[in-house]
């Protein structure tokens, strides 16, 4: 009986352990990075939209779609304008306000993750829930080697926004002028 309850308690913390172990690995993966650049798959309902980003950390991204409108999202570290250059659409938030705080704030996204505990999906993902003035988020990240895989949302239209990285490049060399805020027509 005596070596049923160790046995009991030692499975407990073991797999206490593990999990602690991905956090701590997470972070100390996502500590290292100054910057990402990547190709991306964003899915909102039926509509697929594909593209390039770079994040510079702290809170700035340039991000190129590949679609007929040309759009792009572009963050300062203050402001995000979403831009359509084929047209005349041009809408400017305070970065504050959107689900790319929390996405562009590495130090934020960290010391969330610190205080959750992640979910492992599918045998392949680890998922962490989160909220960040009144934004919720589930931010994703691979099993093997802890790099962020992609994110979930919804935009201001209540739609569910997924949005699918890869080939990503970490602390590449990158031109600061890119994160410049595009001009209204």
């Amino acid at each position: 009986m005596i070596k049923k309850i160790f046995l009991f308690f030692f499975l407990i913390n073991f797999f206490n352990y593990c999990y602690a172990s991905v956090e701590k690995k997470i972070i100390s993966n996502f500590q290292q990075i100054n910057n990402i650049s990547f190709k991306f798959k964003q899915i909102i309902n039926d509509k697929t939209e594909e593209g390039n980003c770079i994040i510079q950390y702290p809170k700035k991204i340039n991000c190129k779609y590949d679609n007929i409108k040309k759009k792009i999202i572009v963050s300062n570290g203050n402001s995000l304008v979403i831009k359509n250059l084929a047209g005349k659409e041009y809408f400017i938030y305070p970065l504050k306000q959107t689900p790319f705080e929390l996405i562009l704030d590495k130090n934020l996204l960290l010391r969330k993750i610190e205080k959750l505990k992640a979910k492992f999906l599918n045998k392949k993902y680890y998922l962490y829930s989160m909220e960040n003035n009144g934004n919720l988020i589930n931010i994703f990240f691979d099993k093997n080697s802890y790099d962020l895989i992609g994110w979930q949302t919804e935009d201001i239209y209540q739609n569910l926004v997924v949005t699918y990285i890869f080939n990503v490049k970490k602390n590449s060399n990158v031109d600061k002028k890119i994160f410049k805020l595009p001009e209204a027509h």
